[in-house]
């Protein structure tokens, strides 16, 4: 009896006990919760004042948006030049012949990464000796070096550029001109003017106008600048090219936008073969005739490489006018153009001694009479832009007193002036390294030249800028 008075109270007072731990919990509860509440309050509250306080970005002024847009702009060029370097000389690697390490996508921080055979290539045996791999043995990726001399970096260079690298815009003429011009199949400056203006003429005859524009404004900078980009990013333009371009885009520009478009690209091509007809063939037609006129009976006449247009006059003196005379050919070790010219002139019966190099100018320039030559460009102060070594044959001749006739079409003629060798030229890209290097054209003053024959007249060098002169009146 007594046991389940004890048991009966012990219930009572543990029922007790739980409904007093029921009523002091969600007590607890609240207070957390409502300390909780309040600590958040204080942070929103110190979140606004410290919102408050921030002191508000300063509005920029016209001219600050603008140096800001131009900087960002600026860095993304710069960004997009790293990586096409960076791109060129992974592919440069990948394609190197026996090259025996990674891809680029398998070489992270210089290091190359073993490929695996079996889950345990690059895992040391049980031995303690590394594993080899059974494949070739990776190689480190060495950064492509620029191997032009620092001093020679400004100045441009023929390469070869995939076509799959060409803009989508670029015609199919100009894509197989570009490659002609980059391996030097097409060298000389007036070659490579006519094969332009007549792969611009295709173009243009393609060409048709998107609706809501107009040919005037459309063809130059969505056509036109796509090809020109091409074929500069491929062998830097020459003069005339440049000459020629600027004539394009002026007429072009002058075309009516009320005229049909048929018409207006029947107009544009029927100016380019003007334009080919008087200033590139009639010009040499004109300019071989002077320089055919400077050659008598019994005279030595020097001459250096191969010119189109030197050749042309010697022809036409001997074959068109009977004269006699002979030629020394000097040739430029490099190239060897020189030869065709004596096999051509030696055909025709002129006597022809050749020159493999300049080794023995002064032995050779005694005793001739002329010095007949062809330069590339005419610069305003009369200097003269020429193959490689053309200046040191004028410097010689002007030493012995025997004159330099220069051969030059009005479209090389040029209103920059340059006085040295440096400011325009290109490199061989053949010896572009600091072992062997060369440039392929040199600047040579105007007073080592004696005449400059052109289709305006026969003309001293100082007076150059009167020729410029001269076509601006006719034009």
């Amino acid at each position: 009896m007594a046991n389940a008075e004890d048991k009966s109270l012990s219930e009572v007072t543990s029922q007790q006990a739980a409904k007093t731990d029921n009523a002091q919990a969600p007590a607890t509860d609240d207070k957390t919760a409502k300390t909780d509440g309040q600590t958040a309050k204080v942070g929103n509250e110190n979140t606004k004042a410290g919102a408050t306080e921030a002191p508000k970005p300063a509005k920029l002024s016209g001219a600050e948006l603008k140096a800001k847009a131009k900087a960002e702009k600026a860095a993304r060029r710069a960004q997009a030049k790293v990586s096409k370097e960076v791109a060129k000389g992974e592919a440069a690697v990948s394609s190197a012949p026996g090259q025996l390490g990674p891809s680029a996508s398998e070489v992270k921080g210089g290091k190359a990464k073993g490929k695996q055979d079996g889950g345990a290539g690059s895992a040391s045996g049980a031995t303690g000796r590394p594993v080899l791999p059974k494949g070739p043995v990776s190689a480190t990726l060495a950064e492509p070096k620029l191997t032009i001399p620092e001093c020679f970096s400004h100045i441009s260079m023929a390469k070869r550029m995939p076509i799959t690298q060409a803009d989508k815009d670029v015609h199919p003429t100009v894509l197989a001109l570009g490659q002609k011009m980059a391996t030097f199949a097409i060298d000389e400056s007036i070659t490579r003017l006519k094969a332009t203006l007549l792969a611009f003429k295709k173009v243009i005859e393609s060409y048709t106008t998107p609706p809501g524009n107009t040919l005037a404004r459309h063809l130059t900078p969505h056509v036109l600048n796509p090809q020109i980009d091409y074929l500069t990013a491929c062998r830097p333009m020459c003069f005339s090219m440049g000459n020629a371009i600027r004539w394009l885009k002026l007429q072009v520009s002058k075309i009516d936008p009320d005229v049909p478009e048929s018409d207006a690209k029947k107009q544009l091509c029927s100016a380019i073969d003007t334009f080919i007809q008087e200033r590139i063939s009639i010009a040499d037609l004109v300019i071989t005739e002077k320089a055919a006129d400077k050659i008598q009976d019994g005279d030595v006449i020097l001459t250096f490489g191969r010119s189109s247009m030197a050749e042309r006059a010697l022809i036409h003196a001997r074959v068109i006018q009977g004269k006699i005379f002979s030629v020394i050919v000097l040739d430029d070790p490099y190239e060897r153009k020189g030869q065709k010219l004596a096999k051509n002139l030696s055909a025709i019966g002129i006597r022809v001694t050749y020159s493999g190099d300049l080794g023995g100018l002064r032995h050779n320039i005694q005793g001739i009479t002329n010095v007949l030559v062809s330069a590339e460009s005419m610069f305003n102060n009369g200097s003269m832009y020429a193959s490689s070594g053309t200046c040191d044959i004028a410097i010689v001749a002007k030493q012995l007193g025997i004159p330099v006739l220069v051969l030059c079409e009005t479209i090389n003629i040029t209103e920059r002036v340059a006085t040295d060798s440096l400011t325009y030229n290109e490199i061989d890209p053949e010896r572009s390294s600091g072992e062997c290097f060369r440039l392929l054209y040199d600047t040579t003053p105007d007073k080592y030249l004696t005449f400059v024959i052109s289709e305006l007249g026969t003309v001293k060098p100082t007076s150059v800028p009167d020729l410029l002169r001269k076509l601006e009146e006719s034009n």
